[in-house]
């Protein structure tokens, strides 16, 4: 009997990438798709695709689908009680390890494999420590197709989001910017692949402006952090 497992899914590259590699070492039963969504506007976390798109992907890849709804601007109490209310659920469930596509955050390793550990579950990380830049081109020759949903105007201008990846779009990457976004600077929603029984049909809509708070680290420091949103819409 393989482990069974819940995969965190962002609906972008990254994700698909680690499903992807996990479905083909086929260690796991993967038993849902668990994604983090805004409860007020109902689209995914960070990355600003509607609920409708994510539950295309849940259907495309025959997954059954988890949605985690979190409040607009939580307290880090507030959340961890959602996502420790959630997991002890599905681990009721018989599902022993939870699966993620991060790949060199440190920090967020960290802080996920002790969340976890305190219900007795545990993190596999498929991607962990592997090349960005190669990891972006496996993606690529795979088949993948991606969009990016979001940038962080730190890293990239307005020009960025929309854009599908491809080459082209790795080669116009300024030299401080991770291929594969890792640090923030983009996000991304994939619409087709190998592990995809169909493709996604989505249409670009509008690109918008949205500022966030940026953490304080002194009492005048009150900056905000820009980012550009492009819409997708269902075909």
């Amino acid at each position: 009997m393989k482990p069974k497992a819940i995969f965190n899914w962002s609906s972008g590259k990254d994700s698909a990438l680690a499903l992807y590699k996990i479905l083909k070492d086929d260690q796991f039963e993967v038993t849902s798709l668990l994604t983090s969504i805004n409860k007020e506007f109902q689209r995914i976390s960070m990355h600003g695709v509607p609920v409708s798109l994510l539950e295309k992907q849940a259907e495309s890849l025959g997954s059954n689908l988890i949605k985690m709804e979190i409040p607009k601007e939580p307290s880090m109490e507030e959340y961890h009680e959602i996502m420790s209310k959630t997991m002890s659920e599905i681990k009721s469930q018989g599902v022993t390890h939870s699966i993620f596509g991060d790949i060199f955050l440190e920090d967020l390793k960290e802080y996920r494999e002790k969340q976890l550990e305190t219900i007795g579950m545990k993190a596999v990380f498929p991607l962990w420590k592997q090349n960005t830049t190669d990891l972006i081109h496996e993606f690529l020759d795979l088949g993948f197709k991606t969009i990016v949903t979001c940038v962080n105007e730190t890293y990239l201008d307005k020009s960025f989001a929309g854009r599908i990846i491809d080459r082209d779009f790795i080669k116009d990457l300024p030299v401080n910017v991770d291929p594969c976004g890792e640090n923030g600077e983009f996000h991304t929603f994939t619409f087709d692949g190998p592990i995809f029984k169909n493709k996604i049909e989505i249409e670009i809509g509008e690109t918008v402006m949205k500022t966030y708070p940026q953490p304080r680290t002194d009492e005048n420091d009150s900056g905000e952090y820009v980012f550009w949103f492009c819409d997708l819409i269902e075909k």
